[in-house]
């Protein structure tokens, strides 16, 4: 891994310039007809994954809405279908089924967790319409069983074992020599952390605690590991217990520092963890704004806040990207034809997103630079890149 290091003041982080709004999609395609476009977003805008659901949808509506107020795309409107899978993994099936049938898509955007979004890879599949994986971090989602590439899902999220390599590395730079982790052991995604953090880590694991979805008593496990007195905690899970973890870790005196995945980076996560509990916090990411963010990064920042009026962070950073990434296919292939979309899609190459340059593999699993950033006095202090090389 290649680090590159620069201080940022919070200032130059969060400051944002207000611009104009565009006008809002619609919510069916009820009134579609052969002028537009449909798309479909299936994701949680309410439950307990709201917190990334309703951003990364927040994030394709103000994508879709830029295109159409620029003219659309083939002389068309995008009708931008989006419904709410309510955080419920069955929701998130009936509902990509229920898109797919009903609303004549050329592409499904979908979804936010790992577990619905896995439950919406088969219904596109089977329709044979492209799904496009805003958030969802878990590898291997474009692949079936046997391990061959399912022909219509291109993941464009932050994966897992990219996420562990380079905290593993930093973990490294950083002369972290033990380590204790934190699993949830409800989650794909928190297992796979855990298991992926392990390897990565190039010191010991002198303890491992697991918890579940829901849990909000964490000072057990936490005596346990504080026990152990590691030099860093990796937390292998979601913010509402990432966020209460690191507030009773820091409360219990555990000062060591704390390492977190790329669902620890919102704002729901540093209000229940506190401003004060978040010294020596770093999380991977691959969004950043401000003195070190892209030119496209620091506009969309802008103009999401000023559409929503609140920061943007890496899910609807994902959710823009993905519209994009999926408007771009179109836009290559002359055509709303899935297939032809498709076809566009398992070509892109150095695809210039607020999230940096994404290229699909062959799996078509995204090739993309990421960061990991870090907190001091409650305000972000570092970020480091991290090459894809």
């Amino acid at each position: 891994m290649k680090f590159k290091k620069l201080l940022l003041s919070l200032a130059s982080v969060v400051t944002l310039a207000a611009c104009g709004s565009v006008t809002s999609t619609t919510s069916s395609s009820d009134t579609a007809d052969s002028e537009t476009i449909n798309i479909g977003g299936n994701f949680a805008l309410t439950g307990s994954a709201s917190a990334y659901g309703s951003y990364i949808n927040d994030g394709a509506t103000l994508a879709f809405n830029e295109i159409n107020a620029n003219g659309g795309l083939l002389g068309k409107q995008i009708n931008y279908v989006s419904t709410d899978n309510k955080s419920n993994v069955q929701e998130a099936a009936n509902e990509a089924t229920r898109l797919l049938e009903d609303e004549n898509l050329s592409v499904l955007l979908s979804s936010d967790i790992a577990a619905s979004t896995e439950a919406s890879i088969q219904p596109a599949q089977n329709a044979k319409v492209p799904m496009i994986i805003p958030s969802a971090t878990v590898d291997d989602l474009t692949l079936d069983s046997s391990g061959n590439v399912f022909d219509y899902i291109f993941q464009i999220a932050f994966q897992i074992s990219n996420q562990t390599k380079a905290l593993g590395a930093f973990a490294d730079e950083k002369g972290w020599t033990t380590a204790a982790v934190l699993q949830d052991n409800s989650s794909d995604y928190g297992q796979n952390l855990a298991t992926q953090f392990e390897e990565d880590f190039s010191g010991e694991v002198v303890a491992k605690e697991s918890f579940i979805s829901g849990d909000t008593d964490f000072n057990s496990i936490l005596s346990n590991i504080k026990a152990q007195d590691p030099d860093v905690l990796f937390i292998a899970g979601y913010y509402p217990e990432g966020g209460a973890i690191v507030k009773q870790a820091r409360e219990m005196g555990i000062d060591a520092a704390i390492l977190g995945p790329n669902g620890l980076g919102n704002d729901e996560f540093f209000k229940l963890a506190g401003a004060d509990n978040v010294d020596d916090f770093y999380y991977a990411t691959i969004f950043v704004t401000g003195e070190y963010g892209t030119d496209a990064a620091n506009e969309f920042a802008e103009r999401y806040e000023a559409e929503f009026g609140k920061e943007a962070d890496l899910f609807s950073a994902g959710g823009y990207d993905a519209a994009m990434i999926a408007a771009d296919a179109i836009e290559r292939a002359g055509s709303t034809d899935p297939e032809a979309i498709r076809d566009a899609l398992e070509t892109t190459t150095d695809f210039e997103g607020v999230t940096g340059k994404i290229t699909f593999d062959e799996d078509h699993n995204p090739v993309m630079d990421s960061f990991v950033v870090g907190f001091q006095d409650g305000e972000i202090s570092s970020v480091e890149s991290v090459s894809a090389e």
